[in-house]
């Protein structure tokens, strides 16, 4: 069985047998027991939700609203009956508590108890969607953590630009709306420049609504003029995005690393060590 970091971090260092039973049942996918239970507490969550979601729906709900209810709290008494257990198990059950998963875990819960209180509060249980994310664990997922990672580099390199590109945006959609307000004003439906504003963001993202749209020559020429500007706007951030991707992908470049001075990340087509020159093993 592989260790897990995280999950030893809370494992019990003494108390009753039972306890860590319990913990690796709970805790660890890679064992039979773990991983059966967790993939029943998936699709425990996935019903659960979608018993609160079909709830929402008047024409179902009507006739099976009493079913709802009993099957709604038998996941909540489940779900609250796992936490205990998670709570009980751990080495500190403050830490597991105020941890990602412990949060989230709570809030599945709590939405059920609060609609005793508060009158519509268990479709607040949706979020019991979240705690799906455990399938990182059975799927064994958290081996494409390194490529979010990328991923979310890449985004932070391009911010700036897409930061000037949405101000630009910004601007054109003001600038457009504001004229449409003076072209063809409130017979058109145009009563003002915000609402002129939004039927310029509307356009230029190519969604056309239609529930406002131009009546005269000069107004539909400008429309024209923003929806194709719609289609290069659209591919602007793509690009920048694209970019900072293969730059990202270059720094990271291979594992090759340098036999004399152990320096990495080397691009792609790298021969000698960018730090002391040495001759690169390639064979790697």
């Amino acid at each position: 069985m592989r260790s897990n970091p995280k999950a030893d971090s809370w494992r019990p260092t003494e108390g009753p047998q039972w306890k860590a039973r319990i913990y690796d049942v709970i805790f660890l996918a890679d064992t039979p027991a773990g991983k059966t239970f967790d993939v029943a507490l998936i699709a425990a969550i996935v019903v659960s939700v979608a018993v609160v979601m079909l709830d929402s729906v008047d024409a179902i709900s009507a006739s099976r609203r009493n079913t709802f209810l009993i099957a709604e709290w038998l996941f909540t008494v489940l779900f609250s009956v796992e936490y205990l257990l998670r709570l009980i198990t751990v080495r500190k059950a403050s830490k597991y508590a105020l941890s990602f998963f412990g949060v989230i875990d709570l809030l599945a819960v709590l939405p059920t108890y609060l609609s005793l209180l508060l009158p519509g509060g268990q479709y607040l249980i949706v979020i019991r969607i979240l705690r799906v994310l455990r399938v990182f664990r059975v799927l064994k997922l958290a081996q494409y953590v390194g490529e979010a990672r990328t991923l979310g580099a890449a985004l932070r390199a391009s911010r700036y630009k897409i930061i000037v590109f949405l101000f630009t945006v910004l601007t054109i959609v003001v600038i457009v709306g504001s004229m449409m307000f003076i072209i063809e004003g409130a017979e058109a439906g145009f009563t003002s420049i915000p609402r002129g504003v939004y039927w310029a963001v509307v356009t230029l993202t190519t969604v056309g609504y239609g529930d406002i749209h131009p009546l005269t020559s000069v107004g539909q020429f400008l429309a024209a003029l923003v929806m194709i500007m719609g289609y290069g706007i659209i591919a602007v951030p793509t690009g920048i995005v694209t970019v900072e991707l293969a730059h990202q992908a270059q720094r990271s470049g291979s594992s090759l690393h340098c036999p004399s001075c152990g320096s990495e990340a080397h691009d792609g087509d790298a021969r000698h060590c960018k730090e002391c020159g040495s001759e690169l093993d390639l064979s790697e």
